[in-house]
């Protein structure tokens, strides 16, 4: 039996630690972003009927996300920048991650459609659409075609749901690619454009699975994201 370790007490210097990190997170003014626009990519992942608005998975903490990233993508097209990506769930009828997260976002349904406030964008028809069938944003996804095509960009914004799965997995797939390869690249994530979701304790035990604490995985994995030297920052202003 592994010896039970009573984290709270043990972690109490990190996680007063970790609480001031992220209120002190600054903002970071997008004229320090966006100097060439061609090299500039906005990367939105899961921003879905299914996440903000109406089904299984769906989360007002998602929905909280909706204003910041519409206005973010106006004022970032203002500026010039057209590449637009939109990473988005699509699954299979019996996709294996419904194992982990149950049905969601299936394809063709009403869940898997971008959430209106972004369709209905002057722009929108600039958008790249890249559908995946897990948490992966990349394996057997367009996205890889779509970075080797795309080899000028070197700044990447990254926004979306969640923290701590899709658009962590997305961020350090950026980092971690351009590592392997000594390539020189900006990902940034602004803390107010990303969240993920939360079940408490008590209804996670009502249910049988497990817990999840939004605040903290979502502070927690913007920390693991700045530790690989991904910009997090407060917004971009």
């Amino acid at each position: 039996m592994i010896e039970k370790v009573n984290l709270a007490e043990e972690a109490k210097g990190f996680l007063d630690w970790l609480s001031d990190w992220y209120a002190n997170l600054k903002p970071l003014p997008l004229n320090k972003v966006i100097s060439d626009p061609a090299r500039v990519a906005v990367c939105s992942v899961d921003m879905l009927n299914g996440f903000c608005y109406e089904g299984n998975l769906s989360s007002p903490r998602a929905a909280a996300c909706v204003r910041p990233i519409v206005d973010l993508f106006q004022r970032v097209h203002s500026l010039g920048v057209r590449n637009f990506v939109l990473i988005q769930e699509w699954h299979s009828e019996h996709a294996k991650e419904f194992d982990a997260y149950g049905l969601h976002c299936v394809r063709d349904t009403h869940e898997a459609e971008t959430v209106p406030e972004l369709a209905s964008l002057h722009f929108a028809r600039d958008f790249v659409i890249v559908h995946k069938n897990s948490l992966h944003t990349i394996v057997d996804t367009a996205m890889e075609q779509w970075l080797e095509q795309h080899p000028r960009v070197d700044t990447f914004i990254v926004v979306g749901v969640c923290t701590d799965l899709c658009t962590y997995d997305l961020a350090m797939d950026l980092r971690l690619r351009a590592n392997a390869r000594d390539i020189a690249r900006r990902v940034i994530v602004p803390a107010n454009a990303v969240n993920t979701y939360d079940l408490p304790v008590a209804v996670a035990k009502q249910l049988g699975v497990l817990p999840h604490d939004g605040d903290f995985l979502h502070a927690l994995f913007l920390y693991l994201m700045a530790l690989n030297k991904i910009k997090v920052v407060r917004e971009l202003s």
